[in-house]
């Protein structure tokens, strides 16, 4: 088995494109395209990742995206875990963590401080026995109407992890080609909106505030929110938990420091919304 960094040219996309639809059939999210856009379009930079060839097949893929973030004090370069995808007749060979481990030596290398990703119920467990990661919290999954309200401004007070976006970087995260998002100002921050699940605008505010031109769409009024506030800021007053039984898996936040130098997270202190991860 050869393994090799991840390339983002046309022909690499497309071999991605091929096995990722192998596996997850029907995705709109994984068509060229969309590929281009996450992985060679990021102002944060190309994403960070490994191949595993056997021969002239690709047998397995792993990526991770390029952000930056406050964790603690401090505003870092942190990676998100996404794709990861195993050819049928290569699975059970282990390739998925020996593809995470070299990433992470990778993004250490190139200056990255942390790796956080939200997981399901089933990919959970191979992150935390496996990889080192720490499994922070599960998401909140709420359905409602308003807005933050006064909790903008202790969110920011309080929050010791949470995603920074730049003009750049918010501009390219409402580009998404499959799913666009529509973002306009509010006080010192953002309203993000995009089409959420099950008839649902997924919802949020952000910190940052520019002037980021996105056209406008037809949405849902009943608005989603899936991320985590931290403790005792409030907001969401106008919101109800989605029932366990009607989610499709439970979300979970992990994180893995990937060089000691920034703290671990506290489930209290984190900020995260659709837009720090992919849901949408």
């Amino acid at each position: 088995m050869d393994f090799r960094p991840v390339e983002t040219g046309p022909e690499a996309l497309r071999r991605y494109e091929q096995l990722l639809l192998s596996c997850f059939p029907g995705a709109a999210n994984f068509r060229v395209d969309y590929l281009d856009w996450l992985y060679a379009q990021n102002p944060d930079g190309p994403v960070v990742g490994f191949d595993a060839w056997e021969g002239d097949q690709l047998a397995a893929h792993y990526v991770t995206v390029p952000a930056t973030a406050v964790v603690g004090d401090q505003e870092v370069r942190v990676l998100l875990s996404l794709n990861t995808a195993t050819h049928p007749d290569h699975r059970g060979k282990g390739l998925f963590t020996l593809l995470a481990d070299r990433t992470y030596a990778a993004g250490a290398a190139a200056g990255f401080d942390a790796v956080y990703g939200v997981a399901n119920a089933n990919s959970t467990p191979g992150f935390t026995k496996k990889l080192g990661f720490a499994l922070v919290t599960p998401l909140l999954a709420k359905v409602g109407i308003g807005g933050l309200g006064a909790a903008h401004d202790r969110i920011r007070e309080r929050a010791r992890f949470r995603r920074v976006w730049s003009q750049p970087a918010l501009a390219w995260r409402c580009r998404n080609p499959v799913n666009p998002v529509v973002a306009r100002t509010k006080g010192t921050g953002m309203v993000l909106r995009t089409r959420g699940a099950k008839g649902t605008t997924a919802w949020t505010e952000i910190l940052d505030r520019h002037a980021v031109t996105t056209p406008s769409r037809t949405l849902s009024p009943l608005r989603l929110f899936l991320g985590l506030l931290p403790a005792d800021v409030g907001g969401l007053g106008g919101y109800f938990d989605i029932p366990q039984r009607l989610r499709p898996s439970p979300l979970n936040l992990i994180y893995r420091s990937l060089n000691g130098r920034v703290p671990a997270m506290s489930p209290g202190d984190v900020f995260l919304t659709f837009a720090d991860f992919d849901a949408y």
